[in-house]
């Protein structure tokens, strides 16, 4: 398996103290878990939207992103998930780490400091360019779109 080198800073020594880098939580997980660097607890309500500072800023290798992902476990038993799923960290960003939290559980949900609250996945981006033609092929499947095959 290929490993890739992201490098990292803590924002503060108190975040350095007691919370973890991301890390991958068995040898088969594709995702690393991120912790929540919240100063206090803080409580998400049904239908409501928070930031999440983590604590840390990363350096990605260019041609990489990061892609911030639920957890299963929280989105199944909570209703936590991430507004805008999957989220795109770009290789050139070098703020803080937030992680942009929506609660669609029917309880409000409390984020503890330290927290796994999503996981990052690190891929290969291909850049896009586009060319005007006056027709597309064809296909089989034609301007099928949503729902086109059934329920």
């Amino acid at each position: 398996m290929h490993e890739s080198i992201v490098q990292f800073q803590w924002l503060s020594s108190e975040q350095k103290k007691d919370l973890h880098l991301p890390r991958y939580e068995t040898s088969g997980s594709a995702g690393m878990d991120i912790e929540a660097g919240v100063e206090e607890s803080l409580v998400i309500a049904p239908g409501e939207i928070a930031l999440i500072p983590t604590g840390l800023a990363i350096a990605l290798p260019e041609g990489y992103e990061m892609q911030v992902r639920p957890r299963s476990g929280l989105a199944v038993k909570s209703g936590i998930t991430i507004v805008n799923s999957p989220g795109t960290i770009d290789s050139d960003y070098r703020g803080e780490v937030k992680i942009a939290l929506i609660n669609l559980g029917k309880e409000s949900f409390t984020v503890h400091r330290g927290d796994r609250v999503a996981q990052l996945v690190l891929a290969k981006v291909e850049r896009a360019a586009f060319s005007e033609v006056d027709s597309l092929s064809t296909t089989p499947r034609g301007s099928g779109g949503f729902g086109h095959t059934g329920v």
